[in-house]
């Protein structure tokens, strides 16, 4: 592991894995709504960058699969500030994922899987100058993973300063585990801990199956079979989960600000709104919007509701993509409710993720490196 002080893996990495397109989702589209007038344009070239998070400063941190994690401000993309490149492997889902901040910048968190594949939660302390201390090293929390795909790996605090932690179901294909449904397990699952209320952390009185003998209390949703990425939105609090699907059905959850936690978003049973396996479950969530793999896309790549200045009309609506078809799309909400959908025209390329800066701006990042911001058409 190396620390320093600021100063085409793609064509194997699809989120998706397995499967083959057969039909579109059984629930009716929204209507197409008028796209905003937008642009991407690119503002660095990474390596493989699979994530992105708002740093200090007005920063931008964007980690590259391979284990570094580089910083992006007005003088560009700069040298890494951190590699992990000998501890991690990019075979089959596998690298360094995803990582994040707390809410002071007091602490930098990684998401990657170890060399054995082991899903891994790591800290960082951060020094006044904005620096890394390499010392202060911990590891929050470990996952073993039976299969090298499914890894989710996303990492983000949420509203009420938990750390929330993105596992898939293990991998393979179908769930041959059923650790989606399993409560036994951190597979399939939304975590919610508090990293700093403990050692190695805490788990919050208040999360769904606290305190449950027969559940892993930091769970906080169940029935996920990867997902990759999800986040909150900056005005409302409101979580949004990109899923990716298995052969039919790519799918988008949302729980509004205030709930208690533990939906079930149906996974193995469900695929989507369609049932994959047994019967759909009793409280079963339904994905707020869905789509069928009879078109171009094959894994869905969560993004973010805009709550930037520099796109107006974006205002509240929520952006997201797919790996293999590029398209940046936005969903109209109303109430928790989709009520729209617009194509914005432009194309991301093999979008592997969405950043939200200290703005709440957004950029897209392709597999094959581009750092592209959204901004309004010029």
């Amino acid at each position: 592991m190396r620390v320093r002080t600021i100063s085409a893996i793609a064509a194997g990495f699809c989120l998706a894995v397995s499967g083959v397109a057969l039909s579109a989702a059984s629930a009716d589209p929204p209507a197409d709504t008028a796209p905003a007038a937008v642009e991407l344009t690119t503002v660095a070239e990474a390596r493989n960058p699979t994530a992105g998070t708002a740093g200090p400063g007005g920063t931008v941190w964007i980690a590259e699969r391979a284990g570094t994690v580089r910083v992006l401000d007005d003088s560009g993309l700069g040298e890494p500030v951190l590699d992990i490149s000998d501890e991690t492997t990019v075979t089959g889902e596998r690298g360094l994922l995803g990582i994040a901040f707390d809410p002071a910048f007091e602490h930098f968190y990684l998401s990657f899987t170890d060399r054995e594949g082991t899903s891994t939660v790591d800290e960082f302390a951060v020094a006044a100058d904005g620096a890394l201390d390499p010392d202060s090293r911990r590891t929050v929390l470990t996952q073993e993973q039976p299969y090298s795909n499914h890894n989710g790996g996303q990492i983000a605090f949420g509203p009420d300063g938990m750390l929330y932690i993105a596992l898939g179901d293990g991998g393979a294909g179908g769930d041959p585990h059923d650790n989606g449904q399993n409560l036994g397990t951190l597979l399939g699952k939304l975590l919610r801990i508090d990293p700093s209320g403990g050692d190695p952390y805490a788990i919050p009185e208040d999360n769904p199956f606290a305190g449950d003998p027969q559940a892993r209390g930091e769970i906080w949703a169940y029935g996920l079979r990867n997902p990759w990425r999800f986040s909150f939105d900056a005005g409302t609090g409101d979580l949004w989960i990109g899923d990716v699907g298995q052969n039919r059905v790519e799918e988008i959850d949302h729980a509004p600000a205030g709930s208690p936690g533990g939906e079930n978003y149906g996974w193995g049973r469900m695929e989507g709104s369609e049932v994959f396996d047994g019967e759909e479950p009793a409280n079963h969530v339904p994905p707020v919007h869905e789509y069928g793999r009879d078109g171009l896309g094959c894994s869905v790549t969560g993004g973010f509701v805009y709550r930037g200045e520099a796109i107006p009309e974006l205002a509240g609506q929520y952006l997201f993509s797919d790996y293999c078809d590029g398209t940046v799309r936005a969903l109209t909400v109303e109430n928790g409710e989709v009520t729209g959908e617009s194509d914005l025209g432009v194309s991301g390329g093999e979008v592997i993720s969405f950043v939200q800066d200290g703005d709440n701006e957004l950029y897209v990042l392709g597999i094959g490196g581009a750092v592209q911001r959204l901004d309004a058409a010029g």
